[in-house]
This record gives C-alpha cells, structure tokens and sequence, in this order.
C-alpha cells in the first residue's frame, strides 16, 4: 500500500543547509550520484535482508514542501528568501535503481543509487536511512528467528515493545518479508495485508470467577480458532486440565494451548503427554515469553514440544544489535556528459569507498543454482554468462579470484526515471514468497549463527583498476 502522507521535514536538518549551500553555490542543478550501502551485517551474520524500499519510495512520491514548512524554515533566519522560493516549486527529479526487497544483500553493495541534481539527490539521504535500515535490520532478525524455528511458525508479537508506531506497523511488515506468519498489529494488515493475529491476555482469564469459564466462554465466541492462555495459575495442576475440559465439551476447532512464562521446555513436553493421553494429539502448542534465534534454538535442541513461537521486543527491536549501519555516500559527478569518479579515503580500509556509477550482479553456479558470489561493477559493464571470470577484493589490492560455470543476473532495478515512479512493487506476499526463494540460493555454510562462511562481494577487474587509480591519485 503506498501511503498518502507529507512526510517532506522528516529530515536532517544538515540536509537542509547543504542545500542551501548547494543554491547560494549555484550548483543545485549539478548532476551528482549517490550509495546507498551497508558496512557489518548485524549479529555478525552471514546475510541481510532488503526491505524498506516501498516507504521509501512513498516519501519521494510524496515529496513537497508546504506552507508550513516554509514558514518554519524561514523562522530559523538563515535560509536566503530565493531559496525558500526554490523549495516551493521543489520537484524530486531523480533517477534511482535499487535492489529489491526481499533479497539477500551484502556489506559494500549499492542497495540503492541515486543519480540527479545534487540538492535532491542529497536531500533523500535521511529517509534512505530511515526506512531501508530499519526495515531491513527487521526483516534480517525475523528471518533469523524464522530459521532458527526449523519450519515451525514464528509470530511477530511486539507492537507494545516497539519503538513507537512506525516501528511496530513498518516493523510487522519487515518481520513478514523475513519469514514471519504474521503479526499481533491491526493496523499492519489493515495497511500492508500482514496478516493479524492473536489470542487473548492473562486479564480475560482474571476477569471470569474461574479459568474454566473464561476458557469456556472464549470457545463460544471463536469456535473456529481456540487457542488458550493456560499460564495464568498453573500451567500441568489447572491450566492444560481446564483447557482439555473445554476442548472436550465445547469441541471448537484449531484448537491450541499458550505458555508465556516458566522453562518452556520442560512445560511443553509435559503439555505434549498430557494432551496426547487425553486424545488431543491434535492441539497445538504455542510459546512466547522473550524468545529469540538463540533460546528457540536450544529448547528445540532440548526436545521441547512446540509447534509454533510468539516472538515479541527481542525481534521488533532487534535487540542483540540494534542498528543496521547503512551509509549513504556520492560517488560521482556528471559535468558535460563526462562522468567523474568520486570516493572517500579513510585510515580505516572498510571506510574506502567504491567511485563511479555502478551495478551489481550475482553470479549463479550453472550445475547448482546457488550463488558463488557477487561482483560491483562499472554501470556500463555487462557481466556474461561464461565459463571464467575474474574478481577483485575490495580491501586487497593483490587478492583476487576466478569463477567458472556461472551465470549472471543484474540484481539493480529501476524504480524512478527523472523522478516518475516507473517500477512496480509486488505485494507483501510476493515479496516474502521471493525472499524465500532467494535464502534458498544460499549455501548453508552462510546461514550459520555461529561464525558463517564469508559471502564474496568482489570488483570488477574495471572497476578495481579504477580505485587504484584514484587512491594513488589521492595521496598526499
């Protein structure tokens, strides 16, 4: 669903002054390209997902400035009266490529490139961030979880625990394309079909004179799907005994229990035998309680009885690492149809940025369908399907390697063309359904927790040579 919203302010400020600079400099009409990439995938995982691109795509569809922020900007006495003129009849007029969500990315790609008159093309920085890190570091820990489930089903529980509203709808719908069956937020299927889902809380059973009777009177109101809530007393002594006594009488359909608390472990296998002695071998079971990849692996280890996981802040928050380091960088410049190289230096090797305007592709092994590795290249490079092709460590100048028997796919579509939206999104289904498909390319050496086996991203020999040349250009 694109949404229909001004969202024009919800910048960085320095992006407003750049721009400023960039009009009293009279270079707002300089053509300039812009990176988006990432440096560290979170939880020193083997992959990342990408997700984020639609919000971002409705912002700049949406792209105005209003009286409103006119007036504010005025007020701060620093903008030039011809510039707030500029802004009125802002118009974003860009071309941008990016890589689709749902696949399977990697630190250094450009996710997304921005090609345009550079007060715009500067300008979208903050909502890059906003929306592609976000979603994308949600989407990357949800699939994670997902995995770690072993094809049980994962729930997004954390609307309450999110950081706000945007982070719980825009985060139910990263958890979704990550795998997730579906989310605890209404307003995320109202908007993005992400379908709801949920049972009840330990007040339902605290407001009926018995658990019994608020067990039974929720299966006269949803007979249909009746999942109870059995740890409100005790889970074995009153909890499971009084559910089986209402699935008994009531015979509702779907039926399941809920534990959220105690050493889930222990509970769901003595919830198994007791169910299973009863004839219930049909009831499912459901954990939650501050699950994630790494708890949810070990009770499976430990045999727990789980059908599927209600998981809630540590994956709307992603809380074993919580920022997905996205960076936005200019690369290069166009000036009298003659394009020029730009990149930043560091100290820090992983801070040397790749020059040019550039595409990446993955290459496919021919035998296996998996991927072997993915290659940046120049923009105007054409990556055939062959049987030897050689790549370029980014970092190591003398590194290099040899791929044999692969095909090639461009992984860059086109989502606006001078500022037309000219790409169309699929739904949130296709996009879950490809993100699938694509984690099923990977090798299972690179979905590992612990220590994953490095995925190559590599330079073209063209573009390799052309960072060497600007490096030693660049000494001083």
């Amino acid at each position: 669903m694109m949404e229909q919203i001004n969202m024009t302010m919800l910048t960085d400020f320095y992006e407003l002054t750049m721009a400023n600079g960039y009009y009293e400099n009279s270079m707002s009409e300089d053509i300039a390209y812009f990176d988006m990439f990432f440096r560290k995938i979170p939880d020193d995982g083997g992959f990342a997902i990408m997700a984020g691109l639609e919000q971002m795509a409705c912002y700049l569809n949406n792209l105005v400035f209003e009286d409103r922020d006119i007036e504010y900007l005025r007020g701060k006495e620093i903008f030039s009266e011809s510039f707030l003129e500029y802004l009125k009849n802002f118009k974003f007029e860009c071309d941008l490529w990016a890589v689709p969500e749902g696949t399977p990315i990697f630190p250094g790609e450009p996710l997304v490139t921005v090609r345009g008159p550079v007060i715009q093309a500067q300008f979208v920085e903050t909502i890059m961030h906003l929306a592609i890190n976000h979603q994308s570091l949600i989407a990357t820990k949800a699939n994670r979880i997902v995995r770690a489930a072993k094809g049980r089903s994962v729930m997004e529980f954390g609307t309450r625990r999110a950081h706000g509203g945007s982070g719980a709808v825009h985060g139910a719908r990263a958890a979704y394309i990550g795998g997730c069956i579906g989310t605890a937020c209404a307003i995320a299927e109202r908007d993005f079909k992400v379908p709801a889902m949920g049972t009840m809380a330990h007040s339902w059973v605290q407001m009926f004179p018995s658990e019994y009777e608020a067990f039974k009177r929720y299966a006269e109101i949803y007979p249909d799907n009746c999942v109870l809530l059995v740890d409100t007393y005790n889970v074995i002594k009153s909890g499971i005994p009084n559910a089986i006594k209402v699935f008994k009488e009531m015979k509702p359909a779907n039926i399941g229990i809920r534990i959220d608390s105690g050493d889930v472990t222990y509970l769901t296998k003595r919830a198994r035998a007791i169910l299973d002695n009863a004839g219930l071998t049909e009831c499912k079971i459901v954990v939650s309680n501050s699950l994630d990849e790494y708890i949810i692996r070990d009770v499976i280890e430990q045999g727990a009885c789980i059908d599927s996981f209600g998981v809630g802040e540590r994956l709307i928050t992603s809380k074993s690492e919580p920022v997905f380091g996205g960076v936005y960088k200019l690369s290069a410049l166009e000036k009298d149809g003659e394009l020029i190289p730009k990149m930043k230096i560091s100290e820090n090797v992983e801070k040397i940025t790749d020059p040019g305007f550039k595409s990446v592709y993955r290459l496919y092994d021919k035998d296996t369908d998996k991927a072997i590795a993915d290659v940046i290249t120049l923009n105007h490079e054409k990556i055939p399907d062959g049987d030897e092709y050689e790549i370029f460590d980014p970092h190591i100048i003398w590194k290099r390697k040899k791929i044999s028997n692969f095909y090639a796919k461009d992984l860059c579509v086109q989502i606006f063309e001078k500022g037309e939206l000219v790409y169309k999104f699929p739904d949130i289904e296709e996009i879950r359904d490809y993100c699938k498909e694509q984690i099923g390319t990977l090798w299972d050496e690179i979905l590992r927790f612990d220590n994953p086996h490095k995925y190559y991203v590599d330079l073209s020999k063209e573009l390799w040579e052309l960072k060497v040349k600007l490096i030693e250009e660049y000494k001083v």
